[in-house]
């Protein structure tokens, strides 16, 4: 009996400490740390897994449009305020100078290539105006930190030597806080801030004494280190050697938020006033301003291209209003004079008709006639009668067809007229067509020939 119970209780102890060891795995849920581009869970309890951003190309208007600024290499400078200024108050003017880059906006679009300013952490304003000043109000007092670079119309900077400046100054007293140490490689935020209504949405910043990695990877004994970025949308990772725009795209519709690093080779963070940003953004899929516009390639490059060229708007408006004009001044007058004289000879047609209505006037006696002939009849003067009626009647027709004719030919230069009144021509003619009348009174002459032969011998 010893024995059966010693062997249960050493297979109880190993049970338990089965349940032990288990129990302490499950308790260890490291946090996991995955970089270049992979999500980042803090726990193994999460739900919902994190939306994953990727990288896309620019949208197809913006690439046609970056050509047309690329001959640029804008320098910018700040005039005032000096570098160490100490301002005995709350409000300064800050003046710029840029060169090799036209500053405009467009008035239809609102956009054009522009300078962002920037006090300390935070963008104060783009600025189209180089001419008005800049006014800073109710500056809180100590040490302060102007930055400026060049950008173009689609919140891309431009990334080429001289395009960015900065200034430190101070309001009432130095108090050492802002100050970027000008030794150390530093990073400025650029873009995204505000409100978007269209994706890719552009992740844009500036770098200031980052030296090249051809330089930094020459030699591992030197002091020069290289380095990298690391960008976390919404909880998601990836870390570029890249100098350059990345469009993202995976953005939730509401708020996301965004940070940039800027670290060493060893992937530690370098410390340096401003080399650590974060921000929180807004995307509204019904946003309908013109970036969202040109992001969607709604707006082509030719409608867009006054925002690069500020004496491009001028050109597209100057052909289209002649030719308009000109398409419609000459077209009516050529149609006014045309109905004109289609109206003048109207009143030549009218002339006709007088000529018509003496026709009936020759063929009236011709009718009166063949009345005279039967009164002839029955008077005795026949003898008369079968003569000139033969006569006559034979000439008549021909006599009256002729000047017919001849009155066809006359309105035969307008055509629309002379079928209306031809029909009236023919329908006199055949008026004194009775004729075959004429051609019975000769079967009755003969009777009457008799009679006169009798009347003669008496």
């Amino acid at each position: 009996m010893g024995l059966v119970l010693s062997k249960w209780k050493r297979l109880l102890a190993f049970q338990l400490s089965l349940l032990l060891m288990l129990g302490l795995v499950s308790c260890d849920k490291p946090d996991l740390v995955v970089e270049s581009g992979f999500p980042t869970p803090e726990t193994r309890e999460a739900v919902s897994p994190i939306r994953q951003v990727s990288e896309v190309s620019p949208p197809e208007t913006i690439q046609q449009l970056r050509p047309l600024l690329d001959r640029y290499r804008p320098q910018v400078s700040i005039v005032s305020p000096k570098a160490d200024t100490i301002f005995n108050d709350d409000t300064i003017a800050v003046r710029l100078d840029v060169r090799d880059l036209p500053i405009f906006q467009n008035g239809e679009l609102e956009l054009g290539p522009y300078i962002q300013l920037l006090l300390d952490d935070r963008p104060e304003r783009a600025i189209y105006d180089l001419e008005t000043p800049v006014i800073l109000e109710g500056l809180s007092p100590g040490t302060h930190t102007l930055r400026a670079f060049a950008v173009r119309p689609w919140q891309e900077s431009f990334k080429n030597e001289g395009a960015y400046a900065q200034t430190t100054f101070h309001i009432y007293t130095e108090t050492g806080a802002n100050t970027p140490d000008p030794e150390v490689p530093s990073l400025t935020y650029n873009t995204p801030r505000g409100i978007y209504g269209a994706q890719p949405i552009l992740l844009d910043f500036y770098l200031a004494n980052a030296p090249l990695h051809i330089v930094a990877r020459e030699s591992e004994e030197d002091d020069i280190l290289d380095w990298r970025v690391r960008a976390t949308v919404n909880g998601y990772s990836f870390v570029t050697d890249r100098w350059q725009p990345f469009y993202l795209t995976g953005f939730k519709p509401g708020k996301n938020w965004l940070k940039l690093e800027f670290l060493n080779e060893q992937g530690d963070p370098v410390p340096n006033t401003f080399n650590t940003t974060a921000e929180v953004i807004v995307y509204d899929p019904n946003q309908n301003d013109p970036l969202s516009q040109l992001i969607r390639g709604e707006l082509s490059a030719e409608a867009a291209r006054s925002i690069v060229d500020p004496n491009y708007t001028i050109e597209p408006s100057e052909p289209l209003e002649p030719t308009l004009e000109e398409i419609s001044e000459p077209t009516v007058p050529e149609r006014e004079p045309e109905i004109e004289p289609e109206i003048e000879p109207e009143p030549e047609i009218e002339e006709t008709p007088e000529v018509l209505p003496e026709i009936p006037k020759e063929t009236a006696p011709v009718t009166e006639e063949p009345s005279a002939v039967d009164e002839t009849q029955e008077t005795q003067e026949i003898e008369l009668s079968p003569a000139e009626s033969i006569e006559p009647e034979e000439t008549t027709p021909a006599e009256s067809q002729e000047p017919a004719v001849e009155v066809e030919a006359e309105p035969e230069v307008e055509a629309a007229p002379e079928v209306e009144i031809e029909p009236e021509s023919i329908e006199a003619s055949p008026e004194p067509m009775p004729e075959p009348e004429i051609e019975a009174v000769p079967e009755e002459v003969p009777q009457s020939e008799s009679v006169p032969m009798d009347d003669t011998s008496s």
